[in-house]
């Protein structure tokens, strides 16, 4: 191989701290041309192979050569930079007093010249009408593909993009592939993607390197590893069963509605999220919920979830009271289990695994109460229903996007709540862990007095459970 086609290369890369050591000496490299797909179930090392590849890591042994290289990242969690997540806190972008400082997206893009090629590439996301918007009211959904202009203006020679596809709807996702499939044929860029699915393997992709347990295996072709069934099984096998799960107290609710919302209107100034909107669920429903990215589905299950303020100035009926009518916030929420993809950023504790899902008996952003050894036990009871036991006392702040999610979703389980709000529940899930929390969730809904808000953009991943939908349009 030819020293000048080579963009970059890992050489029996051994990092120096043992945590994050891979089982063998690292070796990949990177030839003009190639588009990568780094595939391997959660917690296989994906992202850790992607910043040694932008030498984040001090090393032991071995070297990165990146000859000339400019290597840029994007992350689900890159979105805590652009939040500023640190100085806010979960419910602060429904307190309009609150936000009138917080930074526009015209404020971050800046007054940058662009080319009329990248123009171009920008327009797919129509992203031109989000300039005037704050930036802590986008979406989580809006915020990647923020995230994703931002980082293009620079051009980079290698941009790698983790997960790219998770909390876009189904049209930004075919923009998003199309997208990048310009940015290839420029010739000036190559991507390298980070999947948890070979189902999302797009066709620019020219080579693929598995990974498992922390091991690199035999990189391949695109089609090579597709046509490799054997190899597909291995790194996503099935999971044949269900650990027990833990015993459920009698307590079923006696409430007939659990939620009733009556001529809904959200505005916080000039602009408008919610109008004249009507939505009643009784109780042991399965509701869908969906609509396009910027529709209003994080703001009105903040309603749901007792977030908003904006409720008191609404008809609302959460488990047959009206908001207002003297509950308290906490009255509601240890009545709602929930996770969401604006919850997973907020989420941001250095604290063990099995302290984050016994959070979730106090509806905490981090564990501040003593729990009692009978809710340790459920809390550990429901980390082995969700198949990471093993993660209990890792920070949950070392652990990938994947693992993240399963120890939130444990979170939302542990009070058997008589609500579970599921927002992309599986966002970030490997094929494998797809298939397990679903069964989890229909298991948990076939319980009497159990009602269920879904929001998905993957349709294909719908409990069978679910028997209604609502859908929101954006608000013109």
């Amino acid at each position: 191989m030819e020293k000048q086609n080579i963009v970059a290369e890992l050489c029996e890369v051994i990092p120096r701290l043992p945590e994050l050591k891979f089982k063998h000496p690292i070796n990949w490299t990177i030839c003009k041309g190639e588009h990568w797909a780094v595939v391997g179930p959660n917690g296989a090392g994906k992202t850790l192979l992607a910043d040694f590849l932008q030498q984040k890591h001090a090393l032991k042994s071995g070297r990165v050569e990146l000859p000339g290289t400019t290597v840029r990242s994007i992350a689900f969690k890159d979105i805590y930079s652009l939040t500023d997540v640190r100085n806010s806190y979960y419910q602060q972008r429904w307190h309009s007093t609150e936000t009138e400082e917080s930074m526009l997206v015209s404020d971050l893009l800046g007054d940058i010249r662009l080319s009329v090629e990248i123009k171009r590439l920008l327009s797919y996301f129509q992203f031109e009408e989000q300039l005037s918007k704050r930036l802590i009211f986008l979406s989580s959904g809006e915020l990647r593909k923020l995230l994703i202009i931002r980082t293009l203006i620079t051009m980079p020679d290698i941009l790698i993009l983790d997960n790219p596809f998770i909390g876009l709807d189904e049209d930004s996702r075919v923009v998003l592939v199309q997208l990048l499939k310009d940015i290839a044929s420029l010739g000036q860029t190559q991507v390298i993607l980070l999947l948890s699915s070979a189902k999302d393997i797009p066709d620019f992709i020219t080579d693929i390197q598995p990974l498992k347990d922390r091991i690199c295996l035999s990189p391949s072709t695109r089609d090579d590893f597709l046509n490799n069934r054997p190899l597909i099984s291995e790194l996503f096998p099935e999971i044949k069963e269900l650990p027990l799960f833990p015993v459920f107290e009698d307590s079923l609710s006696s409430h007939e509605v659990t939620l009733r919302m009556e001529n809904i209107l959200i505005r916080y100034g000039e602009r408008t999220i919610l109008q004249d909107l009507n939505w009643e669920v009784k109780n042991n429903e399965k509701w869908s919920l969906s609509g396009a990215n910027g529709a209003g589905k994080s703001t009105l299950l903040s309603l749901v979830c007792a977030d908003n303020p904006q409720s008191y100035a609404n008809t609302f009926y959460l488990f047959d009271k009206k908001r207002g009518s003297g509950e308290s916030i906490w009255d509601i929420k240890r009545r709602i289990g929930y996770v969401s993809p604006e919850m997973h950023l907020y989420y941001n504790e250095n604290v063990a695994a099995l302290q984050v899902v016994a959070s979730g008996f106090f509806d905490s952003i981090g564990l501040f109460r003593k729990c009692t050894e009978d809710q340790l036990h459920v809390a550990t009871q429901w980390l082995n229903v969700f198949g990471v036991t093993y993660l209990k006392d890792r920070s949950f702040l070392t652990l990938s996007s994947g693992e993240q999610r399963l120890i939130l979703l444990a979170r939302a389980f542990v009070k058997t709540p008589d609500l579970l709000v599921l927002d992309e529940p599986l966002h970030g899930l490997d094929s494998a862990n797809k298939k397990r929390v679903a069964r989890i969730i229909e298991y948990f809904c076939s319980l009497p007095g159990k009602t269920l808000i879904y929001v998905t953009h993957y349709p294909e991943e719908l409990p069978a459970c679910v028997n209604k939908h609502f859908v929101l349009k954006k608000h013109q």
